[in-house]
Parts: structure tokens; sequence; C-alpha cells
């Protein structure tokens, strides 16, 4: 049940007007069952100062593109009232008249696009007006008998305002259905939402909150566990087999919605998603449309539900059915265009945006993990409101045309186009081992600087945390996992990647950066030794790459890799035989590895650094005291010495090799592939011949 979490005591010490309004509309998106993410609206009015000393009258107002939960003041805008009103008087206007109309109302130019239900807010004669979207109230608004039980709810305290597309008439229709009736209290706008008012900006929170619970109150007293979404058909798999068989599919799932672009995807076996695709009902349940017009934008019109049955079915019919029915899902989206389309649309991509497993739980997609989330976030609200008009009566929703209009609605598009510009790697995963390490962290945040989730493998799981740590706080919840990984254990590389495929999807780069260096005459190098650089630097390597391979190539849609060698791998490193021939190795294994990999598209690179220090485990262990003897040199010398058997008289670091990391998983080398790339400064023995 919802709650009020309005702090007397904290709202005391806001000044009244748009602090006051932040912090109400911060309170009512932090509960998503009373507003969707992205959706609804609030205003204020209140009288300020303009430009020339006057008091004025202003409505302020959610901006387009902004979500309610972590809006700030500079996400309102400002229109003034004595040019709003006059438009009440008129009979109709369209959205772009609208639209610009409103433009042209603004205190300030620099406030973003007005709310496209800015006119519901300025219509309405109160101080403060919330919109909002909760389970329960769309629960009734969407159930077919749901204006009869509004009724028994309510009585005559609400106005009922049947489907109308946000804009000058549905904002017109709200006002007059309110003003028609004293006692209304609330206006239910048929599959859409809920409108309150209050004449503080408390009072309309806890109308909101108190309107939602008595629907809510209603509902829970009519629903019955036990015969949801039309009761049981199977039962969930158990958390660990959900989690294998969702890591196994979803590199399949990932290549076949990865048409043009890329996608991410995310896996969610909640308790409500769950009860959902196992009950008898759901699958039909599914198809009936779309809970709330703001969830079109990015969970489509229906989700993808697949008929598998759990412990009659194994993973590889699962599969099978995956494969297929997204590709009659695109199929059947690209039909829906067709039939549907109007003159300069241009079809969004046609896989599914939520796709739903019985026994396992449910797939969204996205162009970011954090957009798969938001389309998971509104699934969610659907199950939740089919739960409540399923318990009342049946489940309605809007015709497939008014559905195809609202997901190519002009001004929905608009927020779309708020989004920041898609960068390099944006919508790709790296996965990179010794990522705790100073080139590993810095290919990191290289990456993530230009779009890309990235997963650190690393023994040193503690330092992988903390590289990710630091890389979510400034990039985003999410955008780097750290997983604990040997690379010399075969079971612990094949889970890494199954952890990167139930995070992220699939994998699309690896950098295979792991590693070790010892030092020692050849006639004193040890079998131990030798063995612990061919398990790390060469057996390690191959693991790692074998199975990306693996998921690359069931994801079908290319890949990437690249190996960090060393200017060893190319010269005879004196008294480091062990590590030289280890790195040799890298270099040729990543050779073959190209020349089969061309066919899949999967791209295989090395880098060839020298001498880095910074950052680096190795260097703070034995190796620079055993190299420093090696040239007849104090351990602390060694930078020095580096520099200056460079030709151009430099050191190298972690951020140097980052960039040559960058260059070959990025487009601009896209037709190279069994290269190696020499950084380090210049050391004529090395240069490659």
């Amino acid at each position: 049940m919802v709650q009020s979490l309005w702090e007397t005591s904290k709202a005391a010490a806001l000044s009244a007007g748009l602090d006051e309004l932040v912090y109400r509309s911060n309170l009512i998106g932090t509960d998503r069952r009373v507003c969707n993410y992205g959706g609804g609206n609030t205003s204020s009015k209140t009288v300020v100062k303009d430009f020339r000393g006057r008091d004025v009258e202003v409505m302020y107002v959610k901006g387009s593109g902004s979500d309610l939960a972590t809006m700030k003041a500079g996400n309102f805008t400002g229109l003034r009232m004595d040019d709003i009103r006059p438009l009440f008087e008129r009979g109709e206007m369209s959205d772009e008249d609208m639209v610009a109309y409103l433009a042209n109302c603004m205190i300030d130019a620099k406030h973003p696009r007005a709310s496209i239900e800015t006119l519901l807010h300025a219509f309405l004669p109160f101080k403060h007006v919330d919109h909002t979207h909760p389970d329960a109230i769309i629960s009734l608004a969407c159930a077919d008998n749901g204006r009869h039980l509004a009724e028994e709810i309510f009585g005559n305290r609400f106005v009922w305002v049947p489907y109308v597309r946000p804009g000058f008439t549905l904002s017109k229709m709200i006002a007059e259905g309110v003003l028609a009736n004293p006692n209304a209290e609330l206006v239910i706008m048929e599959k859409h939402g809920l409108v309150t008012w209050g004449e503080t900006s408390e009072a309309c929170y806890e109308q909101t909150i108190r309107i939602i619970s008595e629907a809510e109150a209603f509902i829970e007293a009519r629903v019955s566990e036990a015969k949801l979404f039309g009761g049981a058909r199977c039962e969930a798999l158990p958390a660990d087999a959900r989690r294998a068989i969702a890591a196994e599919v979803m590199p399949i799932v990932r290549g076949a919605v990865s048409d043009a672009k890329k996608m991410i995807l995310s896996f969610d076996d909640a308790e409500d998603v769950l009860s959902f695709v196992n009950g008898k009902d759901s699958a039909a349940l599914s198809q009936v449309g779309a809970a709330c017009p703001d969830h079109l934008v990015h969970t489509k019109v229906v989700p993808l539900f697949i008929d598998w049955t759990p412990n009659a079915e194994d993973a590889a019919g699962l599969k099978e059915k995956l494969s297929a029915g997204i590709a009659a899902y695109k199929e059947q989206y690209a039909q829906y265009f067709e039939r549907n389309k109007l003159e300069g649309d241009v079809m969004f991509e046609a896989a599914p945006r939520v796709i739903l497993i019985p026994g396992i739980g449910m797939i969204n997609t996205g162009k970011s993990w954090a957009i798969s989330q938001v389309s998971g976030a509104l699934y969610h609200r659907a199950i939740a409101v089919m739960r409540g008009a399923t318990a009342l009566g049946n489940f309605v929703s809007l015709s497939e045309n008014e559905s195809y209009n609202v997901e190519y609605w002009p001004l929905e598009l608009y927020k779309l186009s708020l989004a920041p510009a898609e960068a390099e790697f944006s919508r790709k995963v790296a996965f990179i081992t010794g990522g705790a390490g100073g080139i590993g962290s810095e290919t990191a945040r290289r990456l993530v600087s230009e779009g890309a989730h990235v997963v650190l493998a690393d023994l040193n799981l503690e330092g992988a945390q903390k590289v990710a740590g630091e890389i979510n706080e400034k990039y985003g919840e999410n955008r780097a996992i750290a997983v604990k990984m040997d690379v010399t254990s075969e079971e612990q590389v094949a889970a890494a990647y199954a952890e990167t495929a139930i995070a992220y999807g699939g994998v699309d780069i690896i950098v295979n950066n792991a590693g070790l260096a010892t030092s020692s005459p050849f006639d004193q190098t040890s079998l131990k030794e030798w063995n612990l650089n061919m398990n790390v630097l060469g057996t390690g390597y191959f693991l790692v790459a074998r199975e990306a391979f693996k998921v690359m190539k069931t994801q079908g849609i290319g890949g990437n890799m690249v190996f960090i060698g060393s200017k060893n791998s190319v010269y005879a490193g004196k008294n480091a035989t062990a590590y030289s021939a280890a790195k040799a190795l890298e270099a040729h294994l990543a050779r073959c590895i190209a020349a089969e990999g061309g066919e899949f598209g999967i791209r295989v690179n090395t880098i060839l650094p020298d001498a880095i220090l910074q950052g680096s485990a190795i260097w703070n262990g034995s190796w620079r005291n055993e190299r420093a003897a090696a040239y007849g040199i104090e351990p602390d010398q060694l930078e020095e010495y580096y520099r200056k058997r460079t030709t151009l008289l430099v050191n190298i670091y972690p951020r140097d090799i980052a960039e040559g990391i960058a260059f070959f998983a990025s487009s601009k080398a896209d037709k190279t592939t069994g290269c190696m790339l020499t950084i380090d400064g210049g050391v004529p023995a090395a240069f490659t011949r």
C-alpha cells in the first residue's frame, strides 16, 4: 500500500514555490506505484517578479523529458498565466499550435519545453495540481467496468474522462468536468491516469496519496492470490536454475534483437514477474495491449511471450522458441507499422523490448542497461495494473491504431530526442581481465567514457569492485560490474561470462590483459616458473578468448578481442625466457584466432607495450628488482632507464595503452585484424619486421 512520505520538518525548511514543488515531485516519483518513470507531471501557481520588477502570476510545470523522481528546479518551466488563460475559450488547438503558443508564454527561454499536459494544469483553478499514473487507479481505468467501480469507491467525488490523447482537447474536457461538479476531488482519465489538486503543496500531495489508498483498499479486498492471472500454469524453477538458463539463452536473445544496432539486456525474476509469467491466462493477457500510453515508447504495444514449459522442456527447446519467437515478433511489428504508418514515419527497431518466459522471468532490452531497466520497470507496472484490472473485471487497452499513434506521436518522440547522443562504444559490452590493475582500470574508464558497459574481471575482487564503484559513481548505476576470476580456471572463466550474460546479455569486446612476470637466467629458470608464465599468459589468454569466441559466435553480431602482449612478444628479453616465450605465444594465439574469427566478424589484434610501471601490481613486486638487476641498476632508476632507451625519450603510461585498445576496439579499426601495434616509445630492438 502506498504511504505518505511527506516530512513536515523537511518541507518547512524549503522556500515556498518552486523548491516545495521539487520536493513534492520527487516524493511522487520515488514510489513507482504512484507514477511511471518519465511520466506524470506536477505544477504550482505562484507570483514572481518579472524582469521589470512587476508581480506576475506564473505556473511552474514539469518540463518535457524529465523524471519526477530526480528532477530539480531547472527541469521545470515557468509560464505566464495571463497568457495561458485565454486559451480556455478556444474550441480547438492542434499540438503544433499549442507547443508554439506555450513557447511564447515562458518566462525564461532557457527553461525546457513545457509538458505535453501543461494546459491540464493551467485550466484547473487550483494552486497545486498532480497528474500521476497510480497502479490502483489505472487498474480501474483499464477495467471494462472501471467507471461503475469508481462510483462504488468515490461516489460523486470523481470526474471520469473518456480516453483522449493528451493535449488541448483533453485538458479542456478535464477542466469542464471539474467545474461542472462542485464535489469533485479527483479526475480519472480512462486508460491513462489520475489528476488531483490542493491549495497547498502538502495538501495536494496528501490528496494524491489518499485517493490512491482508497482505490488500493477496494482492489485488494477483491484480489484472490490463488486465482491471479487464471491461476498457476507452472511453477518457477529454483533461482540458480533460472539464472543458469537465462545466462545460456541471453546471448542468443541479444543477437536476435540486435539488428541495425546492438542492444543491452537485463534479466528480472522478481516475485511479481514470476507470478505473471506462470499464469494460465498471462499469455493472452500480455497481448491485450499497453496498460498506459506512457509505456508504449519503452515497452512497445505488447511483449513477446514464449510458450515454453519449465521442467517439461529443456534449454535447447527454449533457445529454438526464443529465436523463432523474436523473428516472428519482428515480422509482426513491421506489419503493424505498415498498417498504421503516416507519411514521414520511420520505423523503430522491430525487436521486442520485453520478453516473458514461464518459469524463468523477464528479459528486457534497450540501448543501455539503464534503458532496459526502464522497460522492465514499466512492465512491472503493467503487471500490477493487469493484476488489479482482472481482479475487478476484464483488462482492456487502447486500439491498435491509437497505440501506434501514441508510440509514434511527435510530442513523445521529442522526449527521446533529448537523450544524449550515442558515442563510439554505446551499446557495447567490454570484458577486461586484470581489471583492477593500471592498464585494466584505465581501459575501463576510457571505454566507459564513450558509452561502453564494462566487466572488470580480476583475482583481486576488492580492487575491481573499487574501480567499478568509481565508474558507476561517475557514469551511472551498473555501467561497470566486478567479477572474481582466475584466468587459469576453465570453470571460473565460464562462470564470469555467464555473469556477464546475466548482467548485460553478452559481450562485444574482450581485453586479454591479466598478467604477471618473472625474471631469471635461462639455466636458472625452474619448471615451476615456466609453468606459471605459460599457465597465466598462455592458457589464461586461451581460455578467456575461447569462451568469448563461443559467446560472440552465439550472438552472431561480431566481436572484438584485444590482447595485451609485450615488447617481449617480438624481442628476446634478457633473463626473461619464460615471460618472453609466453608473450610470443599470446601474439601468435591472437593471429590464429583472427584467422578463424573473420567469417564471424570477430577481429583480434594485439598491443605490444613496454615498461608500464604506473599502477601495475607486477612492477610493485619482485619483477622490478629482477629487471633492475638484469640491467645492473637500482630499482628506483628503472623509470629513467626505460625512458632513455626509447627513441622518443618518453615513459609509457596505462592511459597510452588504453588509447591503443580503444582504437583497435573502435569502428576506426573495423577492417583491421591479426595486427600488432607497438606502444613502447620506440625501442629499436623491438621494431617489428
